[in-house]
């Protein structure tokens, strides 16, 4: 295979080669190192990824095997499904820096809830999608069955008819994960409009709060799917940002040791995108040696830490990954090319 037709390894290979430049061409070769023996990798998303598309990128990975499990937000989870439904009433606003109060409140009017430069459209989206799970709630409280919270948007996005999709079925990573039936663990998933909306609904008494599985519970389960996944080479943690989606799963090491009194083996990789920088106090931004005290990696783990946008960032590494997965031997020889 030419060149040419690995342009993305071959520019970050050319042209990374010091600060956070140098920090992300080295998690990429030490991700796709870990995938060719074998390992996997645990994506934790935290931020408003699925709002910023990362799914053009990131459902080709999944059906590519780069990814075998995520951590995601309730907002990222129920955001991919909201860009599938209703792409086409978003609406982006490049100058978002120069708005007023007026101008947001305007927005408000128009029922656009805005994410920085984009926005999502409620009546095309909350409503959209509550008219669908919401029959799906009361039926599972009227048959007391319990899910994850996952599993409910995993059986909407699935039972979508085609001619719902406004945007690219392609690009919504959470139909790929359920085509998959991906390992998901959706940490703090009241925290999110349709954990709000599901809340109202217990209010008001027309569903079980019952019937959604707690968190507790996704840890809980969380125990044997992170034994399955580090079964061989091990498992790798890509982290976006910090808070709750990241520091949930990584904790299932140190619980699996000391509270289970299990040999649950390290994470065998670590990268963290964010933008957050080293801050007293702030999971987020603390360096990985801090996690080795807590027992989530050890002193031999390839880490890495690239202070910049993950939106520009994970679309990066993942698109060099894809070139990868597609032409394994162009690749490898490419990269010994540039370690010489």
């Amino acid at each position: 295979m030419a060149i040419a037709e690995l342009p993305i390894l071959e520019f970050v290979l050319t042209n990374y080669k010091n600060f956070n430049a140098r920090a992300t061409r080295d998690a990429l070769l030490a991700y796709w190192e870990h995938i060719s023996r074998g390992g996997r990798m645990f994506w934790s998303v935290a931020g408003a990824m699925s709002s910023a598309q990362l799914g053009i990128t990131l459902a080709p990975a999944i059906r590519a095997g780069l990814i075998h499990g995520m951590s995601v937000t309730g907002a990222n989870l129920e955001e991919s499904l909201f860009r599938l439904v209703a792409h086409d009433a978003y609406r982006d606003f490049p100058d978002y820096r120069y708005f007023t109060k007026q101008d947001d409140t305007r927005l408000l009017a128009q029922g656009l809830r805005r994410v920085t430069d984009t926005s999502i459209p409620e009546d095309d989206a909350f409503r959209a999608v509550e008219k669908i799970i919401v029959p799906m709630w009361k039926a599972a409280t009227v048959g007391t069955e319990r899910r994850f919270w996952h599993q409910f948007f995993y059986d909407v996005v699935q039972q979508l008819d085609a001619s719902m999709h406004q945007g690219d079925a392609n690009a919504c990573w959470l139909l790929e994960a359920a085509r998959r039936r991906l390992p998901l663990v959706v940490p703090g998933y009241e925290d999110s409009t349709f954990g709000n909306i599901f809340a109202s609904y217990v209010k008001t008494g027309d569903v079980s709060a019952h019937i959604a599985k707690s968190g507790i519970e996704y840890m809980a389960d969380f125990y044997d799917r992170y034994e399955d996944l580090s079964a061989g080479v091990g498992v790798g943690f890509f982290q976006i940002g910090g808070g709750i989606a990241g520091d949930f799963p990584i904790c299932v090491v140190p619980s699996l040791k000391y509270d289970l009194r299990r040999e649950g083996k390290p994470w065998a990789y670590f990268c963290q995108i964010s933008d957050s920088t080293t801050s007293y106090g702030s999971y987020s931004g603390a360096t990985p040696n801090e996690k080795i005290t807590w027992d989530k990696l050890t002193e031999t783990t390839p880490a890495f830490v690239i202070e910049s946008d993950a939106t520009i960032v994970a679309p990066l590494m993942l698109r060099a990954l894809l070139e990868c997965s597609r032409d394994p031997e162009a690749a490898n020889e490419l990269i010994a090319q540039h370690r010489t």
